[in-house]
């Protein structure tokens, strides 16, 4: 359920968090909100934790390549200096900042700034992954999304490890985690269980892969 404002006054501020586990779209979601406040002519600015250079240092980039230019900040504090200007701040990766980030959106929200913040709810042992569940419940708009799990095919609320490694913080992709429903999560790690995804054509998209290059080549 897609859970955001529709009838605040432009010069109230408030808090909107998108959560879930990995390859829910919550970066998807979050950048589909950015640029449409951008199009609304809005100032908007997104930030994102150092740690998070995926895909990019400084831009915002999704699992399904969305990507949104971004400033990388070391702490939460900083967040307030570099968005002095903005109307709409979007913060993704919340999970990976200090706690000091439920303060800061909070003054954000306060100086009446729309604050749009992303992040994992779980860990990957499934605990509660902190400052995420603080920050959910100063939230006025809250919206859960679901991946699909790469085992049952199911709805997939959790973040399965699939490297052996047992730090809380482990900044990976499709090679470290895989989304997970409730029957088929076991934490703390376990194998890599995903299966090729069907296209429309009813082939893997592996073979599929591998015929576009085939065609491409004759």
């Amino acid at each position: 359920m897609m859970n955001e404002p529709w009838n605040m006054p432009d010069h109230v501020g408030w808090i909107e968090v998108i959560c879930g586990g990995m390859f829910s779209g919550k970066t998807e979601e979050l950048i589909r909100r950015a640029k449409r406040s951008f199009i609304a002519g809005q100032s908007v600015v997104i930030v994102k934790p150092a740690v998070d250079n995926r895909y990019s240092d400084t831009d915002v980039v999704s699992h399904d390549s969305s990507v949104m230019p971004g400033i990388t900040v070391d702490t939460a504090d900083q967040i307030i200096l570099l968005t002095s200007g903005a109307r709409v701040v979007c913060i993704d990766e919340a999970q990976f900042f200090d706690d000091r980030l439920v303060d800061v959106v909070n003054t954000l929200a306060n100086d009446g700034k729309r604050v749009i913040i992303a992040g994992l709810d779980m860990d990957f042992e499934g605990k509660p992954f902190y400052p995420m569940p603080d920050l959910l419940a100063i939230a006025e708009y809250v919206t859960k999304l679901h991946a699909v799990c790469a085992e049952s095919g199911t709805m997939a609320n959790f973040s399965q490890r699939v490297v052996d490694n047992s730090d809380q913080v482990l900044v990976g992709e499709k090679d470290s985690y895989e989304p997970r429903a409730r029957h088929c999560f076991r934490p703390p790690s376990d194998r890599k269980r995903g299966k090729p995804m069907p296209d429309l054509n009813g082939r893997t998209m592996r073979n599929s892969q591998e015929s576009i290059s085939a065609d491409s080549n004759s």
